[in-house]
């Protein structure tokens, strides 16, 4: 996936992972992800719980998304994920039949006239929060095997403390290895604490998952970024890191309008080495505007030059 909001723009067949920690964060992050779609043309699928589908809904209209309007016409379709689960589980095990057969005619009603359609859903976190973990994961394989065959993207969101606790590191790298892209997202303050806290975050996610050094590169990005919005912007933010075969994708969204200080682009701030270093660590960064603030992002891979000793 790569793009330039706060997640990463979906492509056909693309299997994200939305790990979160509350529903501010899940809002944030999947309504910007669905919002992006709608807005883009694509058709939407949102497969959630009920409070979820509120929320999800909410944030797409606060987005400008007529969501009364997009539902008639069946470009944005939203069931209840309990209820759909109920439909091809049977007993203690899933029916891949049924399971293709359910979840291909939500799609092909969201892709009416060619569409794209993307999907959000959370039938493999209620999976994994009643204790079927195995099953979880089958079912991520069922959906692997399912974009094989349409071409629709998918991201799939689990809370994070369910997903935390317990002795299930090796079912959660399972899970992580099903997906194209695993992405975390974090809310902080509008406090200078909060940006030695988001790089000890982007430190810990990344630890053992991708090469030391681009690891490392990360950290100082997220450094500068999270800088950026509690000195410049006097605001809180929210953090999103994406890690995929192609590198580590890194958003930082606050809530000030105004572009970040500095002379052009580039620019220094009281702490850290500011977005010049944010520019040569990176493949691609760019600021956008948002309704309620900005987001800057910035992308890297594992074959940029070494510049974490900076």
């Amino acid at each position: 996936m790569t793009g330039g909001t706060s997640l990463p723009t979906a492509a056909p067949r693309d299997h994200g992972v939305q790990f979160y920690r509350d529903d501010d964060e899940l809002a944030a992050a999947v309504g910007s992800y669905l919002a992006e779609g709608m807005k883009s043309g694509d058709g939407v699928v949102v497969v959630a719980t009920a409070p979820h589908r509120l929320m999800l809904e909410a944030a797409l209209a606060q987005a400008g998304v007529d969501v009364a309007r997009e539902r008639d016409t069946g470009r944005l379709v939203t069931v209840d994920a309990a209820a759909v689960l109920r439909r091809f589980l049977s007993g203690d095990r899933l029916d891949r039949g049924r399971f293709r057969s359910v979840i291909a005619g939500l799609i092909r009603r969201a892709a009416a006239g060619g569409r794209h359609v993307r999907v959000y859903g959370e039938m493999v976190a209620l999976l994994w929060d009643a204790g079927h973990v195995t099953m979880a994961i089958e079912l991520e394989a069922m959906w692997n095997g399912l974009g094989a065959l349409l071409p629709f993207s998918l991201l799939c969101g689990y809370p994070l403390d369910p997903v935390a606790s317990g002795n299930t590191a090796d079912a959660v790298q399972e899970v992580c290895g099903l997906h194209s892209d695993v992405i975390a997202t974090r809310n902080f303050p509008a406090e200078l604490d909060s940006v030695r806290a988001a790089r000890h975050v982007t430190a810990d996610l990344l630890d053992g998952e991708c090469p030391r050094e681009l690891a490392e590169d990360a950290a100082i990005v997220v450094t500068e970024l999270a800088s950026n919005a509690v000195l410049h912007a006097g605001s809180g933010f929210t953090l999103t890191i994406s890690r995929s075969a192609a590198g580590v994708r890194i958003a930082v969204r606050d809530d000030s309008p105004l572009a970040p200080q500095g002379d052009d682009r580039p620019f220094d701030v009281a702490v850290g080495h500011g977005l010049s270093v944010v520019a040569q660590l990176a493949r691609a960064w760019d600021v956008e505007g948002l309704p309620s603030g900005k987001v800057v992002w910035a992308e890297l891979s594992d074959r940029q030059g070494g510049l974490a000793s900076v």
